[in-house]
């Protein structure tokens, strides 16, 4: 179970079978802010088709495995894997103030990551992320095959962050640029039609500041 779901859900689920003595249970929680990311792997299924299963299966496992690593790293929740995309959240189970700097930060991580695997495995590969942060609810439903999953606007804006993103780039919403600005450089994007959302302004995540962009920074803004 603990490599399922996170492990305070598993001790609550004890819990409730224990009282209730039933499998039928829903088990959900609202958390007012947290930072959720999606990547995906532009082109792997291009690639995909042209491989053998064994060959797709490893190459895959290799690329989430190094994800999976930098989750943890990070103090991070990897939700889920979906095809070629993975999907992570920082601020839950367990709250914590710094859930946008642990997912910028493992998102900067992650293109190296993947640029590392270019070079060793000579494959074209590389990432799209999408982040944002807002309102969700997480939880664990059914009573077959069950896993910890997210649910609200905030993940769906999340997840269209990446998919009319930027290649080779992290894209993120405005809420989060406003949480991470004093830490981070930051490309404005410009206004972007985010389906389902209309005209929204984004900026593209490139790293991190240092003591000399921050004072570059404030002096410019004294001028």
């Amino acid at each position: 179970l603990l490599n399922i779901l996170p492990a305070p859900i598993v001790e609550e689920l004890k819990h409730r079978q224990t009282e209730h003595n039933t499998n039928h249970m829903v088990l959900a929680q609202r958390f007012d802010e947290v930072t959720i990311l999606f990547a995906d792997i532009v082109n792997f299924t291009q690639w995909a088709s042209q491989v053998s299963p064994i060959e797709l299966v490893n190459v895959l496992n290799a690329i989430f495995s190094r994800f999976d690593q930098l989750a943890d790293q990070h103090g991070l929740e990897k939700i889920k894997t979906i095809g070629d995309a993975y999907m992570v959240v920082g601020g839950l189970p367990t709250p914590r103030p710094d859930h946008a700097v642990a997912v910028a930060n493992m998102a900067l991580d992650m293109l190296q990551v993947i640029r590392e695997f270019h070079q060793d495995k000579c494959e074209p590969f590389c990432l799209r992320i999408g982040i944002n942060t807002g309102t969700a609810v997480a939880g664990v439903i059914g009573i077959r095959k069950f896993t910890y999953d997210l649910w609200g606007d905030a993940v769906n804006l999340a997840s269209r962050m990446e998919s009319q993103g930027v290649v080779d780039a992290i894209q993120v919403t405005e809420t989060t640029y406003e949480r991470l600005r004093d830490r981070y450089q930051f490309e404005p994007r410009g206004t972007v039609k985010i389906k389902g959302k209309g005209e929204m302004q984004t900026y593209l995540l490139r790293g991190k500041l240092t003591n000399r962009s921050c004072l570059q920074r404030d002096q410019t803004a004294v001028n």
